[in-house]
């Protein structure tokens, strides 16, 4: 679902909630709000959130793959896209900067967040930090611009 919080309709509003709660679910369910967690995963100690992702991502990749198919548009309007990814200096650098900043911290934006609704108000130390990050990049890109 793409496009702006303005062309959003009550059905669609509703569908992105629903997603939003079956997402923090999940990600609580699966136990990707711990940081330590997901620092023990990164460290190679604890296979269980690689299981998580890898399922994750095969269920995705069939949605995406098929859903077209099976349907000629998205449930709520719209239609479905397609998005050419580069592989480049910039992306690169910034997997990069983000794995950094993950490893240290073990938090992911989207776990951060449902970790907050799980009461881990230490997280907000983490999503300040990410907010600041992608402020700075604004800034950055804002001085890179003609």
């Amino acid at each position: 679902m793409s496009g702006s919080a303005d062309h959003m309709n009550g059905p669609r509003l509703l569908a992105v909630l629903a997603a939003g709660v079956l997402f923090g679910f999940g990600l609580a369910l699966a136990t990707m709000i711990r940081p330590e967690v997901v620092l023990s995963f990164l460290q190679w100690r604890d296979w269980g959130l690689m299981l998580v992702m890898g399922g994750a991502m095969g269920l995705t990749l069939l949605a995406y793959r098929f859903a077209p198919r099976i349907r000629r548009a998205p449930l709520l309007g719209g239609q479905f896209g397609h998005h050419v990814a580069t592989l480049d200096r910039d992306t690169v650098l910034g997997a990069a900067i983000f794995g950094i900043g993950w490893g240290l911290c073990g938090v992911c934006p989207g776990p951060a967040i449902a970790g907050l609704g799980a009461g881990n108000l230490s997280l907000l130390w983490a999503l300040a930090g990410i907010a600041i990050g992608a402020g700075l990049h604004g800034v950055w890109m804002d001085r890179r611009r003609p």
